[in-house]
């Protein structure tokens, strides 16, 4: 064909389309109110959004009365342009299907509120979605500056306390919140039989897909990718907010969370306890791939006697490419709820942090409780590094690791070879493991009294500066009046209100109560009602701090929980009784290469042990032969500044003595008996 002729054809037909493109839209915009009328009739099952018109900067009346219109069934026509408009709600007993090629897409400037959300269906029944090749688009960029009230919780899809729900084909993209929210509605009904497949969850600003409250709920064949805006930002995660919440029967299949800024998959249930339903989650053949986080973290409530029961089960499942751990399990208590994994694999994660196992166990500064319980049968790690292929990384310095079991495949430099999981495997892999079991002496019945007779005056105390959870022992006798100076620390920008302080009596009755402001040193006095060692515990929370004086003797208590330490230097003193048998100190720093060195030193002066650049749980275990001279004695613990890192918080327990560190040698408690 001669070109000129083929240009003329190529505009000509160019003409036509425009011309049928403005006839598609001038018909869509113009309502047919006959067919209206047919469908509120009940003569017409199956209506056309279009049939209630189309406006072109904002359709949300003609796409609500459509939904509201009662038709079985409703077609979201494409029209050739996106439909604009503000949140939609849905109604039961409706399939809406979504036409190729159509963009549902949020108003600009709207969407204010910080719970508005684009389709939103709450405790409705029996729905279908299909938007096989349709988008729900929001604007994720602008809810991210003035004049929008920052927020997490403006969502492509809200699906609250529904039944019967069914969700095909539609891509979910940069809502202001998840691509789909799956949450408990009235009354805290949780989602029920809730069917969500061939989704594409894209570049949302909190999740792919947040799963709250659910039972029966099926997630298959989805992509849930590029996630990034607000924590977690995970491709998919399960987070109730509240024991009466439920995470039962579900299950995720053949999907993919790829990209995301957080984790790939999210399971975080420390909300739920002994009182909630038993959880019930299955993975089969997932992927979890180049995610910023972990490809997977898993983290429960830490008490065997109220943490949540229940199973999670991994069948056929890749993690790989993540720039943390494949697999990281945290706080879930060795006799708590069942986890197992079943021909998974585990590859070329964390490369940029060689020392980072690519499966990690971890336990919380507090954890009380073991942690385990998990099963790696037949499971494969490819891992180009080498490094230990298992860590446990224990900020408690309290707890240990216990009933991991299974067979690991290790795949390095094109070689296999099968381990199974030992005791002994898992102390080469982790040296924590192989620190000596003391037990703690718990101060509860325990009879102390000052070394020294408490003489008139201010004592020395610590000097020290705790944060978070801090607990004090002090001693006094019935009738003395007792004052501390408190000075209440701002820690960096951390903002702050007035810090609660309790003092607690020997015999459990409360001694007073009171306040110590930020950025101030507060007098605290009372009378001592009896003789005895009181509790002082503080809540400065980010903040820190430090008890400044006392009139009586008062030390640092590693009960219940270990001494939280702030940026600390100096010399601590601790008792050790003529009967003890053995003693340990453990210590522990903080991720981001927070650490200490430590130095013990026995009563004549002589140093017994000593540790620099202590960052993961490090131990001094002291064996003590029968009639030593070195037992009923003061011994002392040194603190200084690391030769390498920086040191702000790190955590410091007494085990096998009374877990008290004192700021001087008169001022230590020891048993009465002595």
């Amino acid at each position: 064909m001669h070109p000129i002729r083929l240009a003329m054809e190529f505009v000509l037909a160019s003409a036509a389309l425009v011309l049928a493109s403005a006839a598609l839209l001038s018909a869509a915009g113009e309502v047919n109110q006959k067919a209206i009328d047919d469908v509120a009739a009940g003569k017409l099952k199956e209506a056309r959004a279009s049939w209630w018109g189309f406006d072109e900067d904002d359709s949300t009346a003609a796409l609500q009365a459509a939904i509201d219109s009662g038709a079985a069934k409703l077609t979201i026509d494409n029209v050739g342009k996106a439909w604009i408009t503000r949140p939609l709600r849905l109604a039961s007993n409706q399939e809406i299907t979504i036409e190729d090629g159509v963009t549902v897409l949020a108003k600009r400037g709207e969407f204010r509120g910080r719970h508005e959300s684009l389709f939103n269906i709450d405790g409705k029944e029996n729905v279908t979605i299909r938007g096989y090749g349709a988008t729900l688009r929001m604007r994720r960029d602008d809810y991210a500056r003035a004049p929008y009230e920052k927020a997490e919780w403006r969502m492509a899809l809200n699906l609250r306390g529904v039944k019967d729900v069914k969700i095909y084909g539609v891509t979910l993209a940069e809502s202001g919140g998840d691509g789909i929210y799956v949450g408990a509605g009235p009354g805290g009904a949780p989602c029920r039989n809730v069917l969500i497949k061939d989704v594409v969850c894209d570049s949302n600003y909190r999740q792919g897909i947040s799963v709250i409250s659910a039972e029966n709920l099926l997630i298959e064949d989805c992509v849930l990718e590029n996630t990034d805006g607000t924590a977690p930002r995970a491709g998919i995660d399960f987070e109730p907010n509240r024991p009466a919440e439920r995470l039962v029967n579900c299950v995720l299949r053949n999907c993919v969370m790829r990209g995301n800024a957080g984790d790939g998959i999210g399971i975080y249930i420390p909300t739920l306890n002994a009182s909630s339903k038993p959880v019930s989650l299955r993975f089969e053949n997932c992927q979890a791939v180049g995610d910023r986080g972990s490809a997977l973290r898993i983290y429960t409530g830490n008490s065997e006697e109220d943490a949540v029961l229940g199973s999670i089960e991994f069948v056929g499942c890749l993690f790989a490419r993540s720039r943390g751990p494949g697999i990281a399990v945290g706080g879930k208590p060795a006799a708590g709820l069942k986890l197992r994994f079943e021909r998974c694999t585990v590859a070329d994660v964390a490369m940029e942090m060689p020392a980072q196992s690519p499966i990690l166990f971890f336990a919380r500064a507090d954890a009380r409780r073991d942690i385990g319980g998990v099963e790696l049968s037949k499971c494969t790690i490819r891992d180009p590094l080498a490094r230990r292929p298992v860590g446990f990384d224990d900020r408690s310095g309290e707890v240990r690791l216990e009933g991991i079991t299974g067979e690991l495949i290790l795949e390095r430099e094109g070689k296999s070879r099968e381990v199974r999981i030992t005791r002994d495997v898992l102390a080469e892999w982790m040296p924590v493991l192989a620190f000596k079991a003391v037990p703690r002496v718990k101060l509860e019945g325990l009879k102390l009294r000052p070394a020294r007779p408490v003489a008139a005056g201010a004592h020395n105390a610590p000097p020290a500066r705790l944060r978070h959870a801090a607990a004090y022992a002090l001693y006094a006798e019935e009738g003395q009046r007792v004052e501390l100076r408190v000075r209440h620390q701002r820690v960096g920008r951390y903002s702050g209100s007035a810090m609660p302080l309790v003092i607690t009596a020997p015999s459990g009755a409360e001694a007073l109560r009171a306040e110590a402001p930020l950025e101030e040193e507060t007098r605290v006095a009372f009378a001592a009602p009896e003789t005895g060692v009181y509790r002082v515990d503080c809540e400065p929370g980010a903040n820190c701090v430090q008890i400044t004086s006392s009139t009586h003797p008062i030390s640092l208590s590693s009960e219940p929980r270990p001494i939280p330490f702030y940026a600390t230097t100096g010399r601590f003193f601790f008792w050790v009784p003529d009967r003890a048998e053995e003693f340990a100190v453990r210590m522990v720093g903080q991720d981001g290469g927070e650490s200490l060195k430590a130095t013990l030193i026995d009563p004549a002066g002589k140093i017994v042990q000593s540790a620099d650049n202590i960052l993961q749980v490090h131990q001094f275990t002291v064996e003590l032969p029968a009639a030593s001279p070195a037992a009923g004695a003061v011994w002392s613990l040194l603190i200084e500044r690391p030769s390498a890192g920086r040191m702000e918080d790190y955590r410091v327990s007494l085990l096998g003595v009374p877990p008290l560190l004192a700021g001087s040698a008169d001022a230590v408690l020891v048993t009465a008996a002595e």
